[in-house]
């Protein structure tokens, strides 16, 4: 095992580049997501100061021109040219202002007659604002709320001529020209804020005052001039924590507002600390130069390694399901080089699958990159490949003709379904473990009703609408639920020959009774919630096989056309790659700390797992438990690497368990508390919700769930994949041949007993 002493030093201050990663990330979500609204809001302030004058203007021209001659008279044009230019300026820069059009031309005209006004007509410390904040857009533009901005997305391919010019002289202006406004505008409020408060000492001490209030908003600034307005005046400055000083300024105008007699320039002085507390300070400012000095003292802040991985132990995880992300995250921060294997690209979040499969959701909606979620984490890197075997005697994983080394080697390879024996059961009861699996039953399930629609053969139809479950776990009852309701309310309107409620839904279990893990009062409640739904329900019944045209349980056939499995599971072959020791579902035993026994440097955990670990009973196959599990497996590794001591036995936390039967009906066990119906139904819901990986998703989910709830409808019943109308062609002329014996056993009207697990 490498020496990871030399890597150590920059973990010591790991917080650090953390803390100031997360802290640029909310203040860049800060700035993206209010920056655009404030600047908004305040060209609508500035615009409906213009317009109102050009307005009054333009209604009495009499007194525009007096104005023009007399107030403020510009010596190279006739006060009714004056007259006309300014009244032009204030009602069409206005407007082109407000809407974010032409933004730079129109804030350019604004500001200058707004200086016009200050140093021709009167001095006003709201002018000077006028004009400042004014060139802040004639510098930076309209921002994202503009028509400005619309434009250009096909300005800048199209042909009109000097479009593309102009789009690069604007980017450059923001780019050259921003820092240096930046810096001039914390210096003028600075010092005017300095300014009014010496001038106020001047004032008390020896009767005279500093008149600057030509230049500066002094005037205004003496109301809230205190020993912190000087202190936050001194850093906006220099530039040094601005965005702090900004916003403290920003409060003790507001505060003066309140309480004082209040200034006419109060608001604008609430726009400018407002711009900079949402900008920053600009790269010309003490705080460029400390997150330069920051991304050069830590590189992962430039989005370079801080470190030579080659350095550092190898810690490799197989399958990027809830355990291995979960530690796979656990040790972004760790002295170690991680590698996490899967054959797909993806996280998937497996307990919606059945969603999927019933067109509640889309796959996007529960998967998520596994690449995007460690692109900040340099000590992170992906590989998408398929592992094929482990050669624990060098120290290697197998993976697509490739050799990945490792010193700590984490297997969270999930399972696959288990039909007890019967592979030739799989095709024709496929289960839900993939998005590929999902895609398939949807397909399966949306198929069967759009061949029941142009079927004549009553005994076809009767096995297209019926179908069947096998297995009562939370996966089935979820599935169960799912169909009924789609078929009871979903589509109830969508075809013509057929009524979609009266399709059969069959849930078989071989065990006495649904949801064997929960109390036995939520397992009744589930089968009368189910029972209510229109399922029947089948107990203690046996699968005794399955084809292509239904399934024979306790000696009677039930003519089912889509036949779904759910009733068990099996691990993948890690305990072959290892030729370690496993349980008959091919899980690994594995130690206290979760390591293979034999192998200390090697851990399972999830499904993959045999751990003893709940009160001395296996951990139960459950998403919380691969994440405790990855969680744990991370802590002893970092134990290692760093020296410390090793934590204490892994120990399965159980938190309850959950099962959705259909709207506003689940189970919930906790235990000491069991719930049932709407609550648990709701609590079902957030806990899911939180379970999700990706904010997109989470949303995603909750507005498609919404959507669902209000309209009773889902937006992806969508047949993709399996041959579509020439297989079904083939399939009704295959069901006509075979229509005679179909009516023998099919049994369309009856109530057949139903297959169970063996």
């Amino acid at each position: 095992m490498k020496n990871p002493h030399a890597a150590k030093l920059s973990y010591r201050l790991a917080w650090l580049p953390g803390l100031v990663n997360l802290s640029v990330v909310a203040l860049r979500f800060l700035e993206r997501s209010a920056g655009p609204l404030v600047e908004l809001l305040i060209r609508l302030a500035l615009a409906q100061a213009f317009f109102v004058s050009g307005v009054l203007k333009a209604g009495n021209w009499d007194n525009a021109l007096y104005l023009a001659a007399n107030e403020y008279p510009v010596s190279w044009l006739d006060p009714a040219s004056a007259a006309w230019l300014g009244v032009l300026i204030e009602l069409a820069g206005s407007v082109l202002f407000a809407a974010g059009l032409a933004t730079r031309l129109a804030a350019l005209a604004l500001a200058v007659l707004a200086l016009v006004i200050q140093y021709s007509y009167q001095s006003l410390d709201t002018h000077l604002f006028w004009a400042a904040l004014l060139f802040w857009f004639v510098v930076r533009g309209a921002g994202a709320l503009s028509l400005d901005r619309l434009l250009a997305h096909g300005l800048a391919r199209t042909a009109v001529p000097f479009a593309a010019a102009a789009l690069r002289l604007c980017a450059g202006a923001t780019r050259w020209l921003a820092p240096l406004y930046s810096l001039l505008l914390r210096l003028w409020l600075a010092v005017a804020a300095v300014a009014a408060a010496v001038g106020f000492t001047i004032a008390a001490s020896s009767g005279g005052a500093i008149d600057v209030a030509a230049l500066l908003p002094v005037t205004s600034a003496a109301a809230f001039a205190s020993p912190l307005t000087l202190a936050c005046a001194a850093l906006l400055a220099l530039g040094c924590a601005s965005r702090p000083a900004a916003l403290l300024l920003m409060l003790a105008v507001s505060a003066e507002r309140m309480l004082g007699p209040g200034v006419e320039a109060y608001p604008y002085w609430f726009m400018a600390l407002a711009l900079l507390t949402l900008s920053g300070a600009g790269p010309l400012s003490l705080d460029a130069l400390v997150e330069r000095v920051l991304r050069r003292r830590f590189p992962q802040l430039a989005g370079q390694p801080a470190f030579a991985l080659d350095s550092l132990p190898r810690v490799v995880i197989v399958g990027a399901g809830f355990g291995g992300l979960t530690c796979a995250a656990a040790l972004t921060r760790a002295p170690v080089a991680v590698t996490v294997i899967d054959r797909h690209n993806y996280h998937l979040f497996q307990p919606l699958l059945y969603q999927v499969a019933t067109s509640g959701l889309s796959p996007g909606d529960i998967a998520t990159p596994v690449r995007g979620l460690f692109r900040e984490h340099f000590n992170v890197r992906v590989l998408f490949g398929e592992v094929s075997g482990v050669d624990h005697v060098r120290q290697e994983v197998l993976m697509d003709g490739q050799r990945v080394g490792y010193d700590y080697l984490v297997l969270a390879t999930g399972a696959a379904h288990s039909y007890f024996g019967r592979d030739d059961w799989a095709p024709h009861a496929p289960g839900l473990k993939r998005v590929e699996d999902a895609t398939e039953v949807r397909r399966r399930l949306l198929t069967a009703f759009e061949q029941a629609e142009v079927t004549d053969d009553p005994a076809e139809q009767a096995s297209l609408l019926t179908f069947l479950i096998v297995g009562g776990g939370p996966t089935g009852v979820e599935l169960a639920g799912a169909i009924a309701e789609l078929a009871k309310f979903g589509m109830e309107k969508d075809f013509r020959r057929f009524d979609p409620a009266a399709s059969r839904v069959i849930l078989v279990q071989s065990g006495p009774r649904l949801l064997p893990t929960f109390a036995e009062d939520l397992s009744q409640r589930t089968r009368q919630a189910l029972e209510t739904l229109g399922v029947e329900v089948l107990v203690e019944s046996r699968v005794e096989s399955i084809d292509d045209s239904g399934v024979m349980v306790n000696g009677k056939r039930i003519a089912a056309r889509t036949v779904l499995w759910a009733a068990g599971v099996v691990a993948s072959p890690a305990a072959a790659w290892l030729g370690a020791e496993a349980d008959a579902a091919g899980r690994v035993k594995v130690g206290p700390d979760l390591s293979v026994r034999g192998l200390p440097g090697v851990f399972a955990i999830g499904d993959t797992a045999l751990a003893n670990a709940w009160n001395g009973t296996p951990v139960p196959g459950l998403a919380p438990a691969a994440k405790q599990g990855g969680a744990y497996v991370a802590r002893v590794i970092r134990a290692r690497v760093e020296g410390r001591p090793a934590p204490s036995a892994f120990q399965y936390q159980h938190l309850g368990s959950l099962a959705t039967i259909g709207r506003k009906a689940a189970v919930a066990d906790f235990g000491f508390v069991k719930l049932h119906g709407g609550l648990a139904w709701w609590l079902w819901g957030a806990l899911h919700l939180g379970f999700l990986v990706g904010l997109r998703n989470r949303v995603s989910v909750m507005l498609d769930w919404f959507w669902a709830y209000l309209t009773y409808r889902s937006g992806t019943r969508l047949i993709t994949g399996g041959g579509g109308s020439q297989k079904t062609g083939q399939r009704h002329a295959a069901a006509r041949a075979r229509a005679a014996p179909m009516r023998a056993t099919a049994h369309p009207g009856g109530s057949a007993a139903r297959p169970a697990v063996p």
